[in-house]
């Protein structure tokens, strides 16, 4: 694909701080209910650019996994906030699905095999990752799900990066239960997510800077639009907004709103 540039693009690359260094979503510890899946789009919600328009390959990631460099030597990585939402919500054991529909999966994919989450020193190293399930297009009709039980364990990284505390961080990649990673409608997305998983629609908040993947709220989803890349706050807004809608807030509680500036895109990307 042709490269197109931004001219508005921001000079400093940002990247995802140590779990420990932002707190965790207060709703996860509140003591009111969650949903059973959480489901992130990619572009402009978990990092701050379109894979399939910005990114050219080949990929090449920084010593520290924090950021991936392309063919341009130009640097990417997560919103802030990423790695502390993402273990915050593995910590609650609520499982995490990627629903993007990017033309570019497998440089998706890759960019996600590449980016490290520098680990929380308190986090518990000890539990294996879940190993994400995949769908590769459409016009398949078959969902690969692991079982962690039968399955034997992810041969070990031989020299895995490790963070500042000095415990190794993981690969984004292994956050994920579920990877939906392809062109077209989210409906499709998230059929084949409840497909795999058996969670009621009811049950899943999606994160996505598009109004356009609003459509998916007719399956019963709840979407947040997030307003410039998902946030602790954003997370606390969204699940607020789940349980308002599901009928599962506690008196009092509410939304907060959906974002207004998400509309902010910046070049002509067709992800989303």
């Amino acid at each position: 694909m042709p490269r197109i540039k931004n001219l508005n693009q921001a000079t400093t690359t940002p990247t995802t701080s140590p779990s420990d260094t932002i707190s965790p979503p207060s709703t996860f510890s509140d003591g009111g209910p969650l949903p059973k899946l959480l489901v992130f789009d990619l572009d402009y919600t978990l990092w701050p650019f379109w894979v399939d328009t910005h990114v050219s390959p080949p990929l090449k990631a920084s010593s520290d996994g924090l950021t991936v460099s392309d063919a341009y030597r130009d640097s990417y990585g997560f919103y802030p906030d990423v790695a502390s939402i993402l273990d915050a919500a593995k910590a609650k054991g609520i499982p995490i699905a990627a629903a993007s529909r990017t033309h570019t999966p497998d440089l998706a994919r890759q960019m996600l095999r590449l980016l490290r989450l520098p680990r929380s020193p308190h986090a518990d190293s000890s539990a294996p990752p879940p190993s994400p399930s995949t769908s590769a297009a459409p016009s398949d009709t078959t969902i690969t799900t692991t079982n962690p039980a039968t399955s034997p364990a992810p041969p070990k990284h031989p020299n895995p990066k490790s963070s500042s505390s000095g415990i190794p961080s993981p690969q984004a990649l292994s956050a994920f239960a579920h990877l939906e990673i392809y062109p077209g409608s989210k409906m499709t997305h998230f059929a084949r997510l409840h497909a795999a998983t058996g969670i009621a629609y009811a049950e899943m908040l999606f994160f996505d800077d598009e109004s356009r993947n609003r459509e998916v709220e007719k399956l019963g989803v709840v979407m947040c639009l997030v307003r410039d890349g998902v946030t602790r706050i954003e997370v606390d807004r969204g699940v607020r907004s789940w349980r308002t809608r599901t009928g599962k807030g506690r008196e009092g509680e509410g939304g907060e709103g959906e974002g207004k500036g998400a509309g902010k895109k910046k070049g002509s990307g067709r992800g989303g």
